[in-house]
């Protein structure tokens, strides 16, 4: 039978961060967590979160971290572009949208930016995308594009052109998705002028 420390260095191998509550739901007592770090098995990431020592680091390693501390938020704005590969940019943080009537979650790190949306605008266009490790929850890239318009003032307009454009011209979503988002985030006049000289 497998030992319990066994058990969670092969679930941290199969997925990007573990966590506590990982730990507890399999039934193994929290000190394991602890004694592992200790033995330099497992990396202790943040509070509560944890990776394997010989994981090698993959591109969306923040945004799982974000994910594991968040887990009704949902990737957006400029961590949504560069999840979809719409800009070469690297965001110092990670952009998630909450429920404008959730509580801010109270996080010991700066990593994480929040945006509060209502409504469809918080639950349009939200796609559980698989990668190493598990899935996140990541904005449609039609979604994406029409809070960068929404979200402007925050990120800036030439940001939201660029996003447009290249949602476009890497064809990741048709002008009908793009339209149909830009209509629930209210912004389809702000959008029309640039979706029709595209």
């Amino acid at each position: 039978m497998e030992s319990k420390s066994h058990r969670l260095i092969n679930l941290a191998a199969r997925k990007q961060i573990i966590s506590s509550k990982d730990a507890s739901a399999l039934g193994i007592p929290l000190n394991y967590l602890s004694r592992l770090v200790r033995k330099g098995v497992l990396k202790k990431i943040s509070r509560g979160l944890y990776s394997s020592s010989s994981s090698p680091v993959t591109e969306h390693l923040s945004l799982f971290e974000a994910a594991c501390r968040i887990p009704k938020g949902v990737i957006c704005l400029l961590s949504a572009l560069q999840f979809h590969k719409f800009t070469t940019q690297s965001p110092h943080q990670v952009w998630m949208a909450i429920d404008v009537k959730a509580w801010t979650p109270r996080t010991s790190t700066s990593l994480i930016r929040f945006v509060r949306m209502s409504g469809r605008a918080m639950h349009f266009g939200v796609k559980e995308y698989p990668v190493r490790g598990g899935a996140l929850k990541v904005y449609t890239p039609a979604k994406t594009v029409a809070d960068c318009f929404k979200f402007r003032n925050k990120i800036g307009t030439d940001v939201a052109l660029e996003a447009l454009r290249e949602c476009r011209r890497l064809k990741k979503a048709s002008m009908d998705e793009i339209w149909a988002a830009a209509k629930v985030c209210r912004v389809a006049n702000v959008m029309r002028p640039y979706m029709e000289s595209l």
